[in-house]
């Protein structure tokens, strides 16, 4: 068996040390000079939408051998609305760094893997079929998937962020709702420290958005964060990333080929966050060449976790900013805290049952 992994992303590098704790030596392409993004930037680990996974970094580590390491906990969301403010407050998750900096995810799984890497690679995976046997798509978009016809793309993105500077409580974390700032979407704010943050409004590139002009709602989006955090953020690098997409592979195999992480549709499209599932997918994908498992029987519930995701941002598209008011409202309460905190209670599945019958996903 000779393995080449196409990416060193999250999912093939989880891929190259499950293989490798099997005996297994994969050899990995990477297209960037080291591993992680072009760009650093924040993001989170909620339990509330990997249920009945309740503690991403012990289940990794306790099933499957892979070590990780958070920047923070979670202990409370501060949602804003147009017109108003709520607080969700428990063990909500944790924060996590990705990209090109010595804590972010890619670089604590680099460490882990014992195979070389090819950096700078510009083998194409047409190549790769020729020289290897078996062959893992991990480049971290969906790029190649679509090229062969095995990608049902759903939506695609815009997404704006910048790194700022201030005084944060780096437990606490922001979440706007507000289609002024992000129509459809959604900002954010993920402490790195106590003084480092990360900013983000991310929304989709449907007709009527397309239109916008980014760098105002960027503006808009700045100036009410400064203004919510009450001070003077200072921005000291900023990222942009446009029609980014996301969707889910139609076959997570074809032939010898293996489709992992956004390749695979990892990329939950609630809220945007993939971390967990794209780490799955490359460990499963180790597992079926291990004989340990079939790839597409394992990635089954990680689909299902996709439409039910899906389903929750069709809904959200369709509140306007009155009704996201409501929600910020109905959130804001001892009840809602203990609902979205409760270890046995999975509200991204049963929302998704609620609004199945309403919502239309296709």
């Amino acid at each position: 068996m000779n393995v080449a992994i196409m990416g060193a992303g999250l999912s093939g590098l989880a891929c190259a040390i499950t293989l490798e704790k099997y005996g297994i030596s994969p050899t990995i392409f990477e297209k960037r000079s080291q591993v992680g993004d072009r760009f650093v930037n924040g993001e989170a680990l909620l339990p509330l939408f990997n249920r009945p996974i309740n503690d991403d970094y012990a289940y990794l580590a306790e099933n499957h051998g892979i070590f990780l390491q958070p920047l923070a906990n979670i202990s409370q969301i501060n949602l804003y609305s147009e017109a108003r403010q709520g607080v969700i407050s428990g063990h909500l998750g944790f924060i996590n760094s990705r990209g090109r900096e010595d804590e972010s995810f890619e670089y604590q799984l680099f460490r882990q893997v014992k195979a070389k890497i090819s950096f700078n690679s510009e083998y194409t995976y047409e190549q790769l079929l020729q020289d290897f046997t078996h062959v893992i798509m991990a480049t971290g978009d969906a790029e190649y998937a679509v090229k062969v016809e095995n990608f049902q793309v759903d939506l695609t993105c815009t997404l704006k962020g910048a790194t700022v500077e201030g005084k944060f409580d780096r437990h606490h974390i922001g979440i706007w709702l507000d289609n002024n700032l992000a129509p459809q979407g959604y900002g954010f704010l993920l402490p790195y420290s106590e003084k480092e943050a990360v900013i983000t409004i991310g929304y989709p590139d449907y007709p009527e958005n397309r239109s916008l002009n980014l760098a105002s709602l960027w503006d808009r989006f700045y100036t009410t964060v400064c203004k919510d955090f009450d001070q003077n953020l200072k921005i000291t690098d900023q990222f942009e990333v446009n029609r980014y997409i996301m969707g889910l592979c139609k076959h997570p195999r074809l032939a010898n080929t293996f489709f992992t992480g956004n390749c695979f549709g990892a990329m939950m499209p609630a809220f945007g966050f993939g971390q967990l599932s794209s780490i799955l997918t490359g460990i499963y994908v180790a597992h079926d060449l291990c004989g340990k498992g079939n790839y597409e029987e394992l990635v089954k519930p990680l689909t299902k976790s996709y439409h039910n995701s899906l389903l929750i941002r069709r809904a959200m598209e369709q509140l306007d900013n009155h009704k996201l008011d409501i929600l910020v409202t109905l959130l804001n309460n001892r009840f809602s805290n203990h609902i979205l905190t409760n270890k046995n209670f999975n509200p991204l599945k049963i929302a998704s049952y609620i609004l199945r019958p309403f919502i239309k996903i296709g």
